[in-house]
């Protein structure tokens, strides 16, 4: 049977959904983009990083040096692709440590039930008001400047947000005819939770961690900033931010420019696709 054009489109519509939203389709292209500059973006360089010439000193854009140079003669197009790498990494590992830890929580809390569940939510609750820098910057003073403490000390304080709405589907999930089908069947709690109720959340888990990589990015970059995080002369976004706030004076503002600008865009890729992602996976029965 022929197949016309327009039942084409329809099928395609019908099969793919909102998968087609132009929003949804941009923010992915734009995010993957952004992963492939954190992994080839250091062989993309036209210069080392950290190659100094202090005879091209805040130079401003040039066919040599395309973003110009900062004040030590540093090529910043060469320092903020290898930088995409580390300013990228970071907040992957974070909302990576959050998705395990709220999502293994939030089973735990929904599988039981009862006082269980009230504990959590009030842990949870608890956790909310812990402000994500404040615990970096302790971390960093404690365990020392550098790229662990942060990481891991903003992993443990997103794990609430990841938690919270991961318990909400896990309730939902717990509460349907196949968990007791499975339970008569002679199957262990272990097995329901791993087999099928994480199944069941990953969607909405992967949405929200996507959600979560702005804010764990520009979270990142704050510490790295204020130089307790990734230490100079290491190419990082907000170390470049930091390191270009006494060229501003001088009129060379190309470096903070240039990084602020990747770190802003960043954030709203990853927050309209995590939007996205949640309106499509939050909508699913």
């Amino acid at each position: 049977m022929a197949i016309t054009w327009d039942g084409a489109v329809r099928a395609t519509r019908q099969r793919f959904g909102n998968w087609g939203q132009p929003a949804l389709v941009v923010s992915a292209v734009m995010a993957g983009a952004l992963a492939a500059l954190a992994v080839v973006g250091p062989w993309l360089a036209p210069y080392d990083a950290n190659e100094t010439d202090v005879l091209a000193a805040s130079q401003g854009p040039s066919s040599a040096h395309w973003f110009g140079t900062d004040s030590l003669g540093r090529d910043i197009f060469s320092r903020a692709l290898t930088g995409a790498r580390l300013s990228l990494t970071a907040p992957l590992l974070i909302v990576l440590i959050s998705a395990v830890l709220g999502t293994a929580l939030a089973i735990f809390s929904a599988w039981h039930g009862g006082w269980v569940d009230r504990m959590v939510n009030r842990f949870l609750n608890v956790m909310f008001s812990v402000p994500g820098i404040l615990v970096a910057v302790l971390a960093s003073a404690v365990f020392g400047a550098g790229f662990w403490a942060p990481v891991l000390a903003l992993g443990v304080v997103y794990m609430p947000y990841m938690a919270r709405v991961v318990r909400s589907v896990a309730i939902r999930e717990r509460q349907r005819g196949y968990v007791e089908s499975l339970q008569l069947a002679g199957m262990s709690s272990w097995r329901i939770c791993v087999r099928h109720l994480v199944p069941n959340v990953l969607p909405i888990v992967v949405a929200q961690a996507t959600y979560g990589l702005g804010s764990a990015l520009a979270d990142f970059a704050a510490v790295s900033f204020i130089g307790l995080g990734i230490q100079p002369p290491t190419a990082e976004w907000g170390v470049m931010v930091s390191d270009g706030r006494s060229e501003l004076l001088d009129g060379a503002m190309q470096q903070s420019l240039v990084a602020g600008t990747l770190i802003v865009v960043t954030v709203i890729v990853f927050n309209v696709l995590g939007a996205q992602l949640s309106t499509r996976f939050g909508g699913r029965r």
